[in-house]
């Protein structure tokens, strides 16, 4: 891995930390959380006291007040050993700052330190059967009645759905009014009216539980609106959104020098025709393009990072980034794949359940072709 200045030596430390727990604790029982849909609870609550979860909360709602590099090491750890299935970036890392930024003072010392106890796990809810990345589009409403509202709709494709407590669920407060009419919530999950659907049999990142969700007349009370007033949460959800495609690009390329790793590793093992499989001039000189690219992509990351860190990454940069590292990241594990031959193939092998879980990357948190047109208009 090349040298990053970005992080000093606590932040090293605590990746050692990170990565010692990873592979204790999760690496020889991802295989099972695949067959049952989803990682285990104890995860969750093992990760919190290692301070894990919600680091960059501040302590006094129960996290440890650090800066976003050090959730930037737990996302890369986690990529890089290739485990899909723990949810923990989108419950500390959008989750929690909607809460922080937008929550009242009540609501961040009734969920915050749950959250980073292990105690309460979250999601959001967007997604929609008709509507995904235009979100103006959504059709769960929610309704002010007296001293709370009703929330009615369904969601899909819902990260942490099966397991999460607490959900942030994105609804018209005026379907008139297009995006101005769009309000977020904070909704706990055992109110009446509220229920989860199956657990939704994907593609890849198949320890990861992502679920429908339905709502028919639940009763959310009005303290648990999100901001100061209905109408915000399109405004909300647009300014977290830099932070969010820049997580996915943090999970990108970790994850391309994962998978580097493990092919450089296996061609000087597997033998081919008498010799290793990196004797072959064709096999140095992929891997040798791969380098270059991750490399270069290394750079265009950390660069990212240091403006999120400085308050100065802009829409149109978290763009460019989420899109140009998840396409590199498909197609690394694709070149990467080749080279494994036929044993790439084989769930067994971790760069066939990485080259699974990769291409979902271009769709979520905005699509591509999404991410494109944003970067276009402005032209």
């Amino acid at each position: 891995m090349i040298s990053r200045p970005l992080f000093d030596s606590d932040h090293n430390q605590f990746r050692d930390t990170v990565t010692r727990f990873l592979e204790h604790e999760a690496v020889p029982h991802h295989g099972q959380w695949e067959k049952d849909g989803q990682v285990s609870r104890e995860l969750w609550t093992k990760a919190a006291e290692l301070g894990l979860l919600c680091p960059n909360v501040p302590e006094e709602y129960g996290g440890a007040g650090v800066d976003f590099r050090y959730s930037a090491v737990v996302m890369e750890e986690v990529s890089r050993l290739g485990l899909s299935g723990i949810g923990f970036f989108l419950h500390s890392d959008i989750v929690a700052p909607y809460i922080l930024h937008y929550g009242t003072e009540e609501q961040k010392q009734k969920y915050l330190p749950k959250m980073a106890r292990g105690e309460m796990i979250t999601a959001i809810a967007m997604t929609e059967p008709g509507a995904g990345s235009d979100l103006q589009s959504i059709r769960t409403t929610a309704v002010k009645n007296g001293d709370h509202y009703l929330l009615n709709g369904s969601k899909t494709f819902i990260t942490n759905g099966q397991m999460a407590d607490l959900v942030i669920v994105v609804a018209k407060t005026d379907p008139k009014e297009g995006a101005k009419g769009t309000s977020l919530f904070l909704v706990e999950a055992d109110w009446e009216g509220f229920a989860k659907g199956r657990n939704l049999e994907k593609v890849g990142m198949k320890a990861q539980d992502t679920s429908e969700l339905f709502f028919q007349d639940v009763k959310v009370p009005a303290e648990n609106l999100l901001g100061s007033s209905e109408g915000q949460g399109f405004m909300q959800l647009m300014q977290e959104l830099p932070q969010e495609r820049l997580l996915v690009g943090l999970v990108a390329l970790a994850a391309c020098e994962g998978a580097f790793q493990w092919t450089l590793d296996y061609t000087k093992e597997r033998k081919a025709f008498g010799k290793p499989v990196i004797g072959f001039q064709n096999t140095r000189f992929k891997l040798a393009e791969l380098k270059a690219d991750i490399t270069a992509g290394r750079t265009f990351v950390d660069r990212c990072l240091e403006l999120h860190l400085d308050g100065k990454l802009d829409v149109q940069t978290a763009a460019m980034l989420k899109q140009w590292t998840t396409d590199l990241q498909c197609r690394v594990m694709d070149e990467c794949l080749q080279l494994f031959g036929g044993y790439g193939y084989m769930w067994e092998y971790p760069i066939a359940r990485a080259w699974a879980d990769a291409r979902v990357q271009r769709i979520y948190a905005g699509t591509n072709e999404i991410m494109k047109e944003i970067v276009a208009r402005s032209f």
